[in-house]
């Protein structure tokens, strides 16, 4: 063992630091959880058990569990029979926890009995960063992503999968059934062992077909015609190239230190009529006025961009484009000219088309245009397969054509949205594993992301400031 770098011997007696404090440097990370949970208000925040009973053994107090979940979610330890077995062999942990080590149920319980205080604990580090002034830009990011629950996909029914997955068991036992006939031509010993094996199958596939239309009685109680056997909240999502069984994560990120400002957990596949609802949140968070808010096409939605303007907030979405014309050859709606002054559309022959009248369409007031010279347009098999081309125009177009020049005057604007949100996403799924959330049920699947942000938030103002200029600003 020559010229290499030896270790101590195991059985040599050595002289340990005299305190379990030497053992923890003063840019240790440990160090800023222990103090920011110190600083917190638990009572205020909502941690129930701040007050100690009269009577009954002593429990652990919340800022114990608190500091230990924290110290897990920041170093990808969530289980709480991992956080377990970490407070009793890991030097940081003993020093944070005074060398207690609770069990797992008393861990877990924890997580689940405090939604609301660690949901508050995750919003006062975001006020912190506000204090600290990290948010420079009034304008956020906003997206969302599809996480995995605890529930496998074949334990999620629709009417579909429900309808798909009797005809397979059907075809099944129709098979076995012409095997067992194709047995009764062979040996007799054979044929014997072979039917039974086959009527084996057969029972089992019967009784997965009782199983089946017990949950299709289920299925057509439910309001949205889907059931999760595991996770009765969890639902089944599309995503690129496959579904999954999850949650759709909803976060708001601030441009300048891609800090998570809100966050939700919400269990509709579509973020359309999430966009007004994040960016108050955001506005909230940050203190700003006015706030914009980017956002990609998935969240496109008339009503919910009307919404923003109404409540000051500048949205700048693109805009989804549904129809086929273009694709066809013919002009779209692109082409048409809105003179605003005179209340008509100008086509690309040079016609006008003035207003018919004005309905409900879904939830939105449209006005009609169309020309009566559509049948003899030179041009027309350019423009429509009908007899008219008709233009409907929201009552509230302007809205959507002042942020559309917001868009055309800011064509960056996509691209930082997609560097400022998209990598928080990333990070928080490569942390949490393979199946990304751990508990089931939505109202706790939020607080195990309320941990996850405030993990990523506190992890990033620490490579931002440094560990000790951290603890300095949570003292002040």
């Amino acid at each position: 063992m020559k010229r290499f770098i030896e270790g101590a011997s195991r059985t040599q007696v050595a002289l340990l630091p005299e305190s379990l404090d030497d053992f923890v440097s003063e840019s240790n990370p440990v160090r800023v959880v222990d103090v920011f949970v110190d600083e917190l208000n638990l009572r205020k925040l909502g941690f129930g058990g701040v007050d100690a009973a009269v009577t009954g053994r002593p429990g652990y107090h919340p800022a114990t569990l608190l500091k230990l979940y924290i110290y897990g979610y920041l170093n990808r330890i969530q289980s709480s029979r991992r956080l377990e077995r970490e407070a009793q062999r890991n030097v940081e942990l003993m020093w944070l926890l005074g060398r207690l080590a609770p069990d797992f149920k008393t861990i877990a319980d924890f997580r689940k009995d405090n939604p609301k205080g660690i949901r508050a604990a995750c919003r006062r580090f975001v006020g912190l960063c506000r204090e600290l002034g990290l948010f420079g830009e009034a304008a956020v990011a906003i997206d969302g992503s599809k996480f995995k629950a605890v529930n496998n996909r074949d334990r999620n029914f629709t009417n579909a999968k429900l309808e798909r997955r009797m005809k397979e068991i059907e075809e099944s036992i129709e098979r076995y059934l012409v095997e067992m006939d194709s047995a009764d031509r062979q040996e007799p010993a054979v044929a014997k062992a072979k039917k039974e094996r086959l009527q084996d199958k057969i029972t089992t596939l019967k009784a997965r077909m009782k199983e089946l239309d017990e949950i299709r009685e289920q299925l057509e109680a439910t309001p949205d015609k889907q059931i999760s056997l595991t996770d009765p909240d969890a639902r089944s999502m599309k995503t690129r190239g496959t579904g999954i069984v999850g949650y759709n994560v909803q976060i708001a990120v601030e441009t300048k230190n891609h800090l998570i400002v809100a966050h939700d957990v919400i269990n509709e596949g579509l973020d359309r009529d999430q966009l007004s609802r994040m960016a108050k949140q955001a506005r909230q968070a940050m203190r700003v006025e006015p706030i914009t808010a980017i956002a990609d096409r998935g969240y496109f939605k008339s009503e919910e961009i009307l919404e923003c303007h109404k409540a000051g907030i500048v949205p700048l979405v693109p805009k989804s484009y549904t129809s086929g014309a273009k694709a066809e050859g013919r002009f779209d709606r692109s082409d048409f000219i809105y003179d605003r002054d005179q209340d008509e559309y100008v086509c690309p022959a040079g016609e006008r088309l003035i207003w018919r009248f004005t309905r409900t369409e879904g939830r939105l007031r449209m006005h009609k245009y169309w020309s009566s010279s559509c049948p003899q347009c030179a041009i027309k098999d350019q423009c429509t397969t009908g007899d008219y081309r008709r233009i409907a125009r929201w009552v509230h177009e302007e809205e959507l054509e002042v942020m559309q020049a917001r868009l055309d005057a800011a064509p960056e604007s996509m691209r930082i949205r997609r560097r400022t949100v998209e990598h928080p996403f990333g990070t928080l799924k490569e942390w949490m594993g393979p199946t990304h959330f751990l508990t089931k049920g939505l109202e706790r699947v939020r607080t195990e992301m309320s941990l996850n942000v405030l993990a990523y938030n506190l992890k990033r103002v620490m490579k931002l400031l440094g560990c000790e200029a951290v603890i300095a600003a949570m003292r002040a």
